[in-house]
């Protein structure tokens, strides 16, 4: 039984390295910035003191003075992209303004802590100050100048940059998941719902009580009606709206746009018909991938209305998800799949195969112990002939367990892993040359082992313990710095980053290369960040575009994607080093930084190709089983596809070679060190 446990970490760290990948602006699902709508009030002015008028030692004994809550959690970037949690008492003025840019105000960032109390739930305390210092806004619509009241929704947000409160780059504009309000994304974030948290300087102010006929907060035709000096409650869900107040009021910050969509308690075909309807309309590349959807439909829902078993179930929706080519697309790895994975992948034969640029296909690794070792066949050895034909035809047909895949390289890579994978027991004739040696040809008996698997991937060998960003020195004087996920503790990411940027500064070293090689993606907000200290000015980079089902068609979503510089700046030449499995997060990184020929892209492949936004694309289906499907379509501002089915293309493009494959040399590497060096 123990290579199947084997195969359940395996499973798991698939799913994790799956899901972990999102694209910049959106791969932070926990805040959602949002884009003005058609109806913008006045900007708003921070006032930093309010005098006068509320006295808080005579306030009554209901006076709102603590919030406690829970923030339930089903989107598997909450915990695993989080870093130094809190809720924060977020003032509002971005939202009634609809300014995407408005910065929280550092003094007026009432905060409280998170903890976690079970597998999908957080709780949180947040202490109110008696005087908060917040924004005031005027939004009775009574025709005169009134002071205002500050509006505040409880936010969940963690900390990336510098100390414990929020810096621009974490967040501005207004939060749409994990808060106290509920927003609308097929409606630019609208808030429709939930509860508010308003303060009056005095008994003068007043607030609205309806959304009015545009069924929008905050615009001219809102009703509205006095409320009391100090804090109030607004609930948002009656109809007129609840205005009260309450010592120690409990909330629930929702999940929003982010939640996964929970079709696991339908029935197998009810299930996949809901799913369905939905992703042939969100899927952003159905053009790009020639999907046709009426074509899956009709050979698919028959076999899903057939299966008598989750174990079926599984193996007709794995079929399902490899017919879409995209890398984002996938399903999780429950029981159903570690068992089908046993059966049809669990047999090999102890060794590690690699494709050369010329061509051959070479043996970089025998194990002991099994087939090929028994076969006499060395490191080093050419494959000439798998199964009956030539070796090259024979990877061409492998169908890989873990796609889809965006492109072909990166299913060519994984198509030799999987040329050697079969159900154990399996016989496979094989001709192969040693170095020196004549052609020989065997037959071999595949065994069930995994030793193989996890030494041929590359994310199986990185090293477990190191630090996800991590730095040297090289022969002549050459900074190297590899950043091997964009999803790991983002706070530890950005300190050691900048760390190593600021001594790089001071080093006065000849160049810095960044490897970029095994990065699986994360976070696009962190990796933009991250370019933001080797550019000087601002670059507007993309935009993304999103299905509306209030307006049946495409739109964008939010303001293009702008890159800012950080606040400091490396000005040396750059070399970034790509591979197949640089993918998401990781390409949108590469790709900024070889803008305008700021760095120079090196590999021996393009990046794997895999671009679309996936935050609202998670589903949990019968069975116990995960899906994720993109919905956010990148596009270049002239319209064009952004990185997705391409890869960022290496401006040098280094040859694998016998020796590269074996581990004799690090070809890509050489290449950027002479590049720096000017050899």
């Amino acid at each position: 039984m123990q290579p199947k446990k084997k195969l359940f970490i395996l499973g798991a760290v698939m799913l994790l390295t799956a899901l972990a990948c999102a694209t910049f602006g959106t791969g932070d699902s926990t805040n959602t910035n949002t884009p003005p709508a058609e109806s913008t009030p006045s900007k708003p002015t921070a006032t930093a003191i309010v005098e006068g008028g509320y006295n808080p030692d005579t306030a009554s004994a209901d006076e709102p003075v603590l919030i406690t809550g829970t923030i339930p959690f089903t989107s598997p970037f909450f915990i695993n992209l989080t870093a130094e949690p809190f809720v924060m008492l977020e003032d509002q003025a971005g939202f009634v303004a609809r300014d995407l840019d408005f910065v929280f105000p550092l003094a007026g960032q009432t905060i409280g802590p998170v903890w976690q109390t079970g597998e999908q739930t957080m709780a949180f305390s947040l202490s109110l100050p008696s005087v908060p210092q917040g924004t005031l806004l005027d939004v009775d619509n009574n025709g005169s100048e009134d002071r205002g009241v500050m509006i505040f929704q409880v936010a969940f947000w963690s900390n990336t940059w510098g100390g414990p409160f929020l810096e621009e780059r974490e967040g501005t504009g207004w939060s749409g998941s994990y808060t106290s309000a509920l927003t609308d994304p097929d409606r630019d974030y609208e808030i429709f719902g939930g509860k508010l948290v308003i303060w009056a300087p005095d008994d003068q102010q007043s607030f609205p009580t309806a959304f009015g006929a545009d069924n929008m907060l905050f615009t001219e035709d809102d009703p509205a009606a006095p409320v009391p000096a100090g804090y109030s409650i607004v609930d948002l869900n009656s109809e007129p709206f609840s205005i009260y107040k309450e010592s120690q009021p409990e909330f629930t910050l929702e999940e929003g746009p982010g939640e996964v969509k929970d079709y696991s308690g339908m029935k197998r075909a009810e299930a996949f018909d809901t799913l369905f309807e939905r992703i042939r309309l969100e899927y952003p590349f159905t053009v790009e991938k020639n999907i046709d959807w009426d074509a899956l439909y009709a050979e698919f829902a028959p076999r899903i209305e057939a299966t008598k078993s989750s174990y079926e179930y599984y193996q007709v929706m794995h079929e399902f998800v490899l017919r879409i080519r995209d890398a984002h697309v996938g399903l999780g790895f429950n029981d159903d799949a570690n068992q089908y994975f046993y059966e049809t992948n669990a047999g090999s034969f102890g060794m590690v195969l690699r494709e050369l640029s010329d061509g051959r296909v070479i043996v970089t690794d025998v194990l002991r112990g099994y087939a090929a070792s028994a076969a006499g066949i060395e490191i080093g050895a050419e494959i000439l002939n798998w199964d009956g034909q030539p070796v090259l035809d024979a990877i061409s047909q492998v169908e890989p367990f873990f796609g889809p895949y965006s492109t072909e390289h990166a299913k060519r890579f994984e198509q030799l892993v999987f040329l050697t994978r079969y159900p154990d027991g399996t016989n496979v004739d094989v001709s192969f040359q040693n170095p020196g040696g004549p052609t020989t040809s065997v037959e071999m008996t595949a065994t069930v082992e995994y030793d193989s698997l996890f030494e041929w991937i590359p994310y199986f060998v990185e090293d477990p313990i190191q630090l996800p960003v991590s730095a040297d020195v090289l022969d002549g004087d050459i900074a190297y710095m590899k950043v091997s996920t964009f999803s790991d503790d983002y706070n530890l990411m950005a300190q050691t980053y900048e760390y190593f940027i600021q001594n790089l500064i001071d080093s006065g070293l000849n160049g810095l290369i960044i490897d970029l090689r095994v990065n699986l993606g994360g976070s696009g907000g962190l990796a933009s960040d991250f370019v933001g200290y080797f550019i000087n000015e601002e670059k507007t980079v993309s935009q993304h575009a999103y299905y509306n089902h209030e307006l049946g068609d495409w739109e964008y979503g939010d303001e293009p994607a702008i890159l800012e510089p950080g606040p400091l700046y490396y000005d040396g030449p750059i070399v970034v080093l790509v591979s197949e499995y640089c993918v998401s997060a990781c390409e949108g990184f590469a790709y900024w930084l070889s803008l305008d020929g700021r760095a120079t892209i090196v590999g021996n492949t393009p990046t794997a190709g895999a671009f679309g936004e996936v935050g609202r694309g998670q589903y949990t289906l019968p069975g116990d089983l995960d899906l994720q499907i993109p919905t956010g379509r990148p596009e270049k501002m002239d319209g064009s596809l952004l990185i997705e089915g391409v890869g960022v293309e290496p401006d040098i493009v280094v040859p694998v070679t016998y020796e590269s494959a074996l581990g004799l040399e690090d070809n890509v590497l050489e290449t950027a060190i002479d590049l720096l060096l000017g050899n």
